[in-house]
């Protein structure tokens, strides 16, 4: 040890975690390891003292600063010992005492801890410290393991998850209803079936003066987290999975929800259009052929052309119809139907199942619960648990989707009755395409347009097949 005397050494410190600044566990191990290097001798060298606060050396893609620069120190030639209150605090995975050991072959270092010190040069330390690292790896392993297990199960009895960022809309419990903010997720919900976009939204609320989650502003990006927010219709997401029903209240009914998801799935909001005319069926026309739906033109000439346009070999398909009379001839139809539409005391309107379906509703739900039986009693492992009640509930989800009660009143409000055809021209008029557009997609399923069969320069209305929503 006397040879120690006055080499140069580095320290490294880390806790896991820690609430706000709070440095009081890599202090004490810094006092600790200064202790150390007093006794051998040892030299602590300028800027040689690394920290990492609050960071799980576990963890396998999560970045310690101090770890990295206590590499580069190493490498450097400036160190020849490093110090730390035990090795578990430097590295908890065997791939990051592999890294150290390459260095040390090269730099010859020696590993010191407050009860033992590892040559990193001599074969029986090197042996010693692989256990002892696999075991700390271990030990995280089954913490972690038991952290999921914990989780698994909050989910599965519906309990919603709590951290330090509450959702918005709810109390730090994530079950206590705000009022205040539930009436503003519900305007942020009806605005957009009436065909608002993300940024007309967040503009409105901006100028109002009402904060965002966290009390800042409210952005296009923010807007469309909560329109996807699962949380506030009361489904139980773990993982990015559904996993249930949640045991908190919704504040936006499971209808308008769902009306809102397939709505963003089309909305002009999500796609670039470099053409300034604005294509009032987008997302509602489909080429018979391809089953692909069909965009607007960039042209002078507008038309509907099919997505497959650009494509090469025999997949290729340039079906195009001229938008103009396309959209007029769908508007007409939109419009009789509104004019004859009766909605006085249904403000939703819904689709019963039929026996056969209720039936395979029963069959489905049976088989997840002796799905569930199988997987507490350990017969199936959570991952086959997972993918076969996936399966399963995707199934009930395509026949419920039947008897969503979608939000009439909302979208088709002010257009309803003997009036209707004045009210769309009005709307027109005005500008408000993306209205009109959702008032088109919540009454119609797909416009779908088959080849031209008549004279050349004409325009075959014989082609056009609008398949309706049930109303």
């Amino acid at each position: 040890m006397s040879g120690w005397v006055g080499q140069p050494a580095a320290v490294y410190c880390r806790v896991s975690s820690a609430r706000d600044e709070d440095q009081t566990g890599v202090d004490r191990q810094e006092r600790l390891c200064r202790e150390v290097a007093d006794r051998l001798g040892l030299v602590i060298a300028v800027g040689c003292v690394f920290v990492d606060n609050n960071r799980s050396a576990w963890q396998r893609r999560r970045r310690r600063p101090g770890w990295d620069a206590l590499l580069s120190a190493i490498r450097g030639g400036g160190v020849g010992h490093v110090i730390v209150y035990h090795p578990d605090r430097l590295m908890r995975q065997p791939r990051d005492l592999e890294e150290l050991l390459t260095l040390s072959d090269e730099h010859d270092i020696t590993l010191h801890g407050q009860a033992n010190r590892r040559d990193l040069s001599d074969p029986d330390d090197r042996f010693f410290l692989r256990i002892e690292v696999a075991h700390a790896c271990r030990s995280s392993d089954d913490t972690s393991r038991r952290l999921r297990d914990a989780l698994e199960d909050r989910a599965r009895d519906g309990r919603p998850h709590t951290s330090a960022r509450r959702p918005y809309g709810y109390a730090s419990d994530a079950r206590t209803v705000i009022e205040a903010e539930a009436l503003v997720l519900r305007e942020m919900f009806a605005r957009y079936l009436d065909g608002a976009t993300p940024r007309e939204i967040a503009e409105a609320l901006n100028a109002r003066g009402a904060p965002a989650a966290g009390g800042g502003l409210w952005h296009p990006g923010s807007v469309r987290r909560m329109l996807r927010s699962r949380h506030v219709t009361g489904i139980r997401v773990f993982r990015g999975e559904e996993f249930g029903e949640g045991d908190w209240p919704a504040i936006i009914d499971r209808g308008t929800w769902a009306e809102v998801q397939d709505r963003s799935a089309y909305r002009a909001s999500a796609h670039v259009y470099r053409s300034s005319r604005f294509y009032v069926l987008r997302g509602l026309v489909v080429c018979k052929k391809c089953g692909t739906h069909m965009s607007g033109s960039r042209g002078k000439a507008p038309s509907y052309l099919c997505t497959r346009r650009n494509e090469l070999g025999p997949t290729r398909c340039t079906r195009r119809i001229h938008a103009p009379m396309l959209e007029g001839f769908v508007t007409d139809a939109a419009v009789e139907l509104l004019t004859h539409l009766d909605v006085t005391g249904a403000p939703t309107v819904a689709t019963a199942l039929s026996e056969q379906d209720e039936t395979a509703i029963a069959a489905d739900e049976h088989e997840l619960a002796e799905l569930k039986d199988m997987w507490t009693h350990r017969e199936l492992s959570t991952r086959e648990y997972r993918q076969m009640r996936k399966t399963v509930e995707d199934r009930i989800t395509t026949l419920r989707r039947k008897t969503i009660v979608r939000p009439t009143v909302e979208v088709l409000a002010g257009l309803v009755g003997p009036h209707a055809r004045a009210c769309w021209d009005q709307l027109a008029a005005q500008g408000e395409w993306q209205r009109l557009n959702a008032v088109l997609r919540f009454l119609f399923a797909a416009v779908i347009i088959d080849e031209h069969r008549g004279k050349s320069g004409t325009f075959d209305y014989s082609r056009i097949d609008i398949e309706p929503n049930p109303l």
